[in-house]
């Protein structure tokens, strides 16, 4: 097995040809082949070096030689690296999907409908909204990943909160017991958030063109039913749902950074560190983060559930899958390794390995103890999957068609409509610039 990260010129190596070689790692063993996978580069301190033992364990018992590319999403290295493979029809066997790229790359993969059917009778269901953007056309384009797969849910300081905006968010989401949740509604969050505001330790919600963005206004938006196009692609945008959540949305970001529309996505992590910030929407990287950088913050962070919204309670998902490209040489073992990555125990180690941060596609899985035991405080990450409760995993800019969808999401839709309120755009034309701006891209 080999093992390597993708640098910048052997990512201009693999735009023009597709061939990607791992740096020597363990031995080699042939006698079942060979297969090379392309693995987005965890941000988790050592998740990576979890994830290659895992894979070496598989190899070594079934004689594959397996050589392993660890591809940072920086620069959107992992997404052209899809694109160059795609159009050249070689290099990795296995590559990393995110969101809707297995839909939009399916023409290209080999279907999967064998090996989900197995992990499912193994794992039990799959998650409602990870099986939308998993399966295109009636058919699985991707195996559904553990690894990388998240939640954004709410990190927040649990004494900033009680102390400036009067909500005691351990007494809403308790460790260990289901959630109490009841008045944690998106109306107390804008009362919680100037309050925070006030007392100079707003919440850090990003406003900009990225993944941060995308995930806690799509949810917001969930939340309110507000759907700017419906399943069979039809424009519903001029409604009383979407005018509602926009009217909240400009309240809601008069409470944000003042720079928060050019915010990146470790921007909020590092308001948080920073300890200026009494909330933000990210996975527990952040907090992993303080744990070795800013203790003082790590100790005081506790991780709950999305606000309540008139249509239901959506925590933002952003589910990764296997993908098998069809010019594969070695399908069988391809498969096979897929397989033995969905199940049970590998979940277990790649979740520990990530702090609690990977969440795994299926619902019974989510009892692992990493999410109980995890500190300080402990207890902090227990509700950081969802643990009852009405919560539900949402995928933003649904119900749409997924590769629609996916350009919504790429022009961060939701929130360039939030900014447009925030600046004083007039309601009316900000629906009808959604509008035609969907009607472009029904037509692309």
């Amino acid at each position: 097995m080999r093992v390597g990260k993708l640098s910048r010129r052997r990512l201009m190596a693999a735009t023009a040809v597709a061939g990607m070689v791992g740096a020597p790692f363990v031995r080699r063993a042939n006698a079942a082949g060979s297969l090379s996978i392309g693995l987005w580069d965890h941000w988790v301190p050592g998740a990576n070096d979890v994830q290659s033992a895992i894979i070496k364990e598989w190899a070594d018992r079934e004689k594959v030689e397996v050589k392993v590319d660890y591809i940072t999403s920086q620069g959107n290295k992992l997404l052209i690296t899809l694109a160059a493979e795609s159009q050249a029809k070689s290099g990795h066997d296995i590559m990393e999907f995110t969101n809707w790229e297995a839909a939009q790359y399916s023409a290209g993969l080999e279907p999967v409908d064998d090996v989900v059917k197995n992990i499912v009778a193994k794992n039990g269901p799959i998650d409602p909204a990870v099986e939308y953007l998993g399966k295109f056309e009636g058919r699985w384009a991707g195996v559904p990943m553990t690894r990388g797969t998240l939640l954004l849910g709410c990190c927040t300081r649990f004494d900033l909160m009680k102390e400036h905006a009067g909500v005691d968010v351990q007494a809403l989401y308790p460790a260990g017991k289901p959630p109490n949740d009841a008045s944690w509604t998106w109306d107390s969050f804008l009362v919680a958030a100037e309050k925070c505001q006030k007392a100079g330790f707003g919440f850090g919600l990003p406003l900009g063109n990225t993944t941060d963005t995308n995930q806690w206004v799509g949810a917001l938006f969930l939340a309110y039913g507000a759907e700017l196009m419906d399943a069979k692609g039809n424009i519903t945008v001029q409604s009383d749902a979407v005018r509602q959540v926009l009217e909240y949305g400009k309240k809601l970001a008069a409470f944000c950074p003042a720079d928060a529309p050019a915010w990146d996505d470790a921007s909020n992590n590092k308001w948080l560190l920073s300890g200026k910030g009494a909330l933000i929407f990210n996975p527990p990287s952040a907090w992993a983060v303080s744990k070795r950088d800013a203790p003082q913050v790590a100790e005081k962070c506790w991780t709950i559930g999305f606000p309540k919204g008139p249509k239901g309670r959506f925590n933002p998902v952003l589910p990764r899958f296997y993908g098998l490209w069809s010019f594969s040489k070695n399908k069988p073992a391809a498969k096979s390794l897929l397989e033995y990555l969905a199940m049970r125990p590998v979940a277990e180690k790649q979740v520990a390995a990530s702090q609690g941060y990977d969440i795994p596609p299926y619902p019974k899985f989510n009892d692992f103890k990493t999410w109980e035991e995890e500190g300080p405080p402990k207890g902090t990450l227990y509700h950081y999957p969802i643990k009852g409760g009405d919560q539900k995993a949402g995928v933003v800019c649904s119900p749409a068609p997924p590769l629609i969808a996916a350009q919504m999401w790429a022009q961060a839709f939701q929130s360039q409509m939030i900014v447009r309120q925030l600046k004083g755009e007039p309601m009316e034309k900000t629906l009808a610039w959604a509008a035609s701006e969907l009607e472009g891209l029904k037509r692309t």
